[in-house]
């Protein structure tokens, strides 16, 4: 404005009390909007904090629910409903909160886009938590590792493999994979087979090996070991040496049954199996 306008504006005493009392109302109004946006913010927060609570409450008396899907589920809950308060507060002074939303809509697709691989993380650990297909101290094999459970989080599952290393596996890899859980069953299978020369009596060494293997410890006698012929190959039979075991027990009865193999066919003077060729003559 050029100053010499500025000299003709006729500040009379009615247009400054007009003025004054203008600002004195944008200001009470302001101050009351104020006021309410400030009890507004504490009582939103303890009205969260109740319902936080007593949804969390809720999820600890299920027993299956494990409390780190309690911790994220409620601190997720918690970020939203402070979302929307803050919303709300812009909205009460005036704020035109549809743009807000947009925005706030707009840039979780772009986390998404750019997190689709820890969003899948996350949603395969939950479903790990929730159904609980493996628990910590299990012997699995999941995502290409086999190893001891040694913790399940919401992104990733550390296993430690049986050479004692630590192994960390996407849970999205686990859940896109199959499990086998060692652990969840009384007693597992041994798997091991003895090669027999032609010359030998299978049943007798049949026999022989039934009885030795159900000597090892903690063979167990229910199921008996099963010691059948397995297939024939040009060497002679093959038996299946299948002692049944407790999950802990399984490497000590794996080598103790290789170990009894020897021995009992050692001790029988069983011969050795060889191949058997056929010579043409030129």
């Amino acid at each position: 404005m050029d100053p010499s306008q500025i000299s003709q504006i006729n500040l009379t005493p009615d247009t400054l009390t007009e003025f004054l009392n203008t600002v004195v109302t944008v200001l009470t109004a302001f101050v009351f909007k104020l006021i309410g946006a400030i009890l507004l913010w504490f009582v939103g927060r303890r009205l969260i904090s109740f319902g936080v609570g007593i949804v969390g409450r809720s999820l600890k008396k299920n027993s299956r629910v494990d409390s780190t899907f309690i911790s994220y589920v409620t601190s997720v809950l918690a970020v939203i409903l402070q979302v929307i308060l803050v919303v709300a507060i812009l909205g009460f002074f005036g704020v035109e909160t549809a743009s807000f939303a947009a925005l706030l809509a707009g840039a979780g697709v772009a986390i998404g886009a750019a997190w689709s691989g820890m969003l899948a993380n996350f949603a395969s650990g939950v479903f790990l938590i929730f159904f609980r297909p493996f628990n910590v101290g299990d012997f699995i094999c999941a995502g290409g590792v086999t190893g001891t459970v040694e913790e399940i989080g919401l992104f990733v599952t550390t296993l430690n493999t049986p050479d004692n290393v630590k192994t960390i596996v996407a849970n999205s890899k686990i859940s896109s994979d199959n499990i086998q859980n060692f652990s969840a069953n009384a007693y597992r299978r041994v798997d091991l087979v003895a090669q027999l020369h032609h010359g030998v009596n299978h049943l007798e060494a049949m026999a022989r090996l039934r009885e030795q293997v159900s000597r090892i410890p903690n063979v167990l006698m229910n199921p008996a070991p099963d010691i059948e012929i397995l297939e024939l190959n040009i060497a002679g039979p093959i038996l299946c040496v299948r002692p049944y075991c407790h999950n802990q027990d399984y490497w000590q009865v794996y080598f103790d049954t290789n170990r009894v193999i020897r021995e009992t066919c050692g001790e029988a003077g069983y011969p050795v199996p060889e191949q058997h060729y056929a010579i043409r003559q030129a």
